[in-house]
């Protein structure tokens, strides 16, 4: 791609965004936050004219804009990027009772199934570039099969530690690729702390040394996983030849899609390759709902007084980046709401009938639009862009 400013340093420094203290890799900073790179990269020189992309290469046709995998041979990869946007509604638009009005970004159609393999082909080539022999990762189920599934084109040891009530297809997702699953009894939380927990003491250095160790390729904290989901945002505006949306919906736990989005726009924009920043709309599962507790209070983050136990993707009590999270949505004049499991499952119908073979998760995503547009949030000649994160056959 033309115009790069790329170095050839392939262990980027990390930096904290709270203390400021760096280091060449960890998992978080001495201080408890999470950590970013301290180059992220911005191509110069305008933008290059949307047929020049290589799709062949799928996300990494954006390789100028990621902050890993400078040297193509630690790319681990299997082609993933590129995904459809399509019209939401199609040529039955105008006979559908209920019609989106949006675009839908088919990202249920990635090699494990979910979007996640955005990120772990990034975190997968960080860990390549550190020569590290083993990763472990918590996930709900479709970050551990994607980190699993790449771990595996790695040549990658993997452990991945899931609820102990995830869904067997995911489960069945993570041994397949080799890796060992590990269930926990208890909350979303309670599984992120036995992952930590079972750390080697040193996974918590300060330097690259020691790579033989267990190496987190956590979804939630790895800054090389966002550098992944950032490119949905590239991928977009180059569909629309460099024409931004007026806003984007997405599911909202830990918010891997949500602020890889926000940092994907922010960098075309600085790059000047769009003009500006689509409003950002998060969507959570009602009962479990942080981001609008914090917007709106409790009432707004559990309307019916149910959990939707439909949306397990994003039942995530205590988000790593929530101060991220919310300031991404003021800073663009976004929202949050909180989608009740009866929502979500009407919508779900809607998708299914209409061709759209997604899991529960994601149609929290588009039914959020509705309410969205109900309250006069988003109008409803506004340009929408809702990706679908999940395949349904992940059940």
């Amino acid at each position: 791609m033309p115009g790069s400013d790329r170095d050839d340093d392939t262990t980027r420094s990390l930096a904290c965004s709270d203390c400021g203290t760096t280091f060449p890799d960890r998992w978080r900073c001495t201080c408890g936050s999470p950590l970013e790179f301290v180059d992220r990269p911005v191509p110069s020189g305008g933008a290059p004219d949307p047929g020049a992309f290589d799709a062949r290469l799928g996300l990494w046709t954006f390789e100028d804009f990621i902050a890993v995998g400078d040297d193509s041979a630690d790319r681990v990869t299997l082609g993933e990027g590129s995904t459809p946007l399509v019209d939401a509604d199609g040529a039955a638009g105008d006979a559908l009772d209920d019609p989106w009005n949006a675009e839908f970004k088919l990202e249920y159609v990635f090699p494990t199934g979910s979007f996640k393999d955005r990120g772990a082909t990034t975190t997968l080539t960080r860990a390549r570039e550190l020569g590290v022999d083993r990763v472990v990762e918590d996930s709900s189920g479709n970050a551990g099969a994607a980190i699993a599934t790449y771990a595996a084109r790695a040549g990658i040891d993997a452990e991945v530690y899931v609820p102990a009530d995830v869904k067997e297809a995911k489960l069945r997702a993570i041994r397949r690729a080799g890796a060992t699953p590990v269930r926990v009894e208890g909350s979303r939380a309670d599984v992120t702390d036995a992952c930590v927990a079972a750390l080697d003491p040193d996974a918590e250095r300060s330097d690259s040394e020691g790579t033989d160790s267990a190496w987190y390729a956590s979804h939630a904290w790895n800054p090389a996983f966002f550098e992944g989901t950032a490119t949905v945002a590239y991928e977009i505006a180059r569909q629309r030849d460099w024409e931004a949306p007026d806003a984007v919906v997405t599911p909202l736990g830990h918010g891997t899609l949500f602020l890889g989005a926000y940092r994907g726009f922010e960098r075309l924009r600085e790059a000047g390759w769009i003009d500006s920043v689509p409003r950002l709309y998060g969507a959570q599962a009602a009962g479990t709902a942080p981001i609008v507790r914090a917007l709106h209070g409790p009432e707004a983050a559990d309307p019916d007084g149910k959990r939707n136990e439909s949306a397990d993707g994003i039942r995530i009590a205590e988000p790593v980046r929530r101060e991220e999270v919310l300031e991404a949505i003021r800073g663009t004049g976004g929202d949050a709401v909180a989608v009740t499991e009866a929502a979500g499952d009407r919508e779900l119908d809607r998708l299914h009938a209409a061709g759209f073979y997604t899991e529960p998760t994601c149609a929290v995503a588009p039914a959020a639009l509705r309410e969205f547009r109900a309250r006069g949030a988003i109008d409803a000649d506004e340009d929408v862009v809702v990706p679908l994160t999940g395949s349904g056959l992940k059940g």
